[in-house]
């Protein structure tokens, strides 16, 4: 099969599985879900920074189960002071670590943190607050971004975006992302009651969250030296990292409009 189209479908695969799971499972079901992959995406980071930098991938782990369980299940906690718990509990393991550099070890483990679950958080937030749909209609509008992207990149992109981040990306991928999330976003008015402008202003939106993403991770990873996050999925697609890069941010940045 042919290496562009196998990616396509591995794509597309992952994408139905997901909506199903987020159209059919109960909402006490996927947020567990969601934790779990939380802290697989935090893991796969730690291990992209461990390659130059001191980290502490266990206690970043145990606090993320920890502001999981103290903001979802904890109902008297709110969730600042979770927060200031969190980065006390960071702050005094780095503090009575064996490491030779506890302030590098802090930095790196507070990053992994705010990074990954935290904004991951949003991911629950939002079927808890608002319902499964608007959740199911954040991922889709900034997965489908990033394939209207990829495919305009392959067939028309010759003018490089950020050359020194990431070679591949080309303002003519940006546009292909910008025109896939509109189009899905406005597909979807009859289930948001958008006007046609704000489910344009959406679209656009997450296009350029999603770019903004994908080019963070790809600085992290270049200044790792590595390529993928992970290799455990076919078709080049990397691990989990590599795919939930475009949606980390989008979550938390919607989250105030919805």
């Amino acid at each position: 099969m042919n290496p562009l189209v196998k990616r396509i479908v591995t794509a597309l695969t992952t994408a139905a599985l997901v909506v199903c799971a987020l159209i059919y499972l109960p909402v006490q079901v996927v947020l567990p879900a969601i934790m779990i992959l939380a802290l697989l995406v935090q893991l796969e980071f730690s291990q992209i920074v461990a390659r130059k930098y001191e980290i502490m991938p266990v206690i970043g782990a145990i606090s993320s189960i920890g502001f999981f369980v103290s903001v979802f299940y904890c109902k008297c906690i709110e969730l600042p002071y979770s927060l200031v718990a969190i980065m006390f509990f960071i702050a005094l393991s780095a503090l009575f670590s064996k490491s030779s550099k506890p302030i590098e070890a802090m930095g790196t483990t507070i990053l992994s943190f705010m990074y990954i679950p935290f904004m991951l958080t949003f991911f629950m937030l939002i079927p808890v607050e608002f319902g499964m749909k608007w959740l199911l209609y954040i991922i889709a509008i900034v997965k489908i971004s990033d394939m209207g992207g990829f495919a305009f990149g392959k067939a028309f992109g010759k003018h490089k975006m950020c050359p020194t981040i990431s070679p591949k990306k080309s303002w003519e991928g940006l546009a292909g992302s910008v025109f896939a999330s509109c189009l899905i976003s406005c597909a979807f008015i009859p289930m948001t009651d958008f006007v046609w402008y704000k489910a344009l202003l959406f679209g656009v939106a997450a296009a350029l969250v999603g770019t903004l993403g994908d080019l963070v991770e790809s600085r992290f990873k270049r200044e790792a030296d590595v390529k993928d996050s992970a290799t455990f999925m076919p078709a080049g697609l990397g691990g989990f990292l590599d795919m939930f890069d475009s949606l980390i941010f989008a979550p938390a940045l919607f989250f105030p409009f919805l």
